[in-house]
């Protein structure tokens, strides 16, 4: 896991639910196979109404028409991203689209979990909401290092609170990885 690293900013309003961030009618495809796979990144956060969402800039997808994964690596969305039914699915999804990281100020806790036991992407935490701040297309350097994100245009930086045991986590590659490094399952253990 890159402890420091660039890339574009996706913005979003508050309250993201999981059935905007990947629609329930895609739930038909398989994680797993190939080809199925790559459809969660296409059609991750297809189910966010424009007017609703936030956008500073209004109709812009996260990922383009036939491609299944986006020019956009860090979203930065409003308090409670991630709320409504607990399907993994969700931060699967925005992984397969390409999403390194969100940033955000609360979290559905139930999203943040999945993010963190799947080792999907990394939830930051942001001491306070920067959708004003930060507009989609704009770069932005997330610094796990020195806690903060910098703007790049504007050089300004906005601290972030510690991840503590979730980068370990998330750098293991999920839960049961973790505890396998860590000794508490045996490697066969097939969960």
């Amino acid at each position: 896991m890159e402890k420091v690293f660039r890339g574009k900013a996706f913005v979003l309003g508050e309250d993201i639910d999981t059935d905007q961030i990947i629609p329930a009618q895609y739930l038909v495809y398989s994680l797993e196979k190939h080809g199925e796979r790559e459809k969660y990144g296409e059609y991750a956060l297809s189910g966010v109404p424009i007017a609703d969402s936030g956008l500073p800039q209004g109709n812009i997808p996260l990922v383009a028409e036939g491609a299944s994964e986006s020019e956009f690596s860090i979203v930065v969305a409003g308090k409670n991203f991630g709320c409504g039914s607990s399907r993994e699915h969700a931060p699967a999804a925005m992984q397969i689209a390409g999403i390194k990281a969100v940033i955000a100020p609360t979290y559905a806790r139930i999203f943040y979990r999945n993010a963190v036991d799947g080792g999907f992407l990394i939830p930051v935490e942001s001491i306070v909401s920067l959708v004003e701040n930060i507009k989609t297309g704009d770069e932005l350097e997330l610094n796990l290092l020195e806690g903060h994100v910098r703007h790049l245009e504007s050089n300004e930086t906005f601290p972030i609170k510690p991840l503590g045991q979730v980068e370990e986590i998330v750098e293991a590659g999920g839960i049961f990885a973790y505890a396998r490094k860590m000794g508490k399952i045996g490697a066969s253990a097939n969960v």
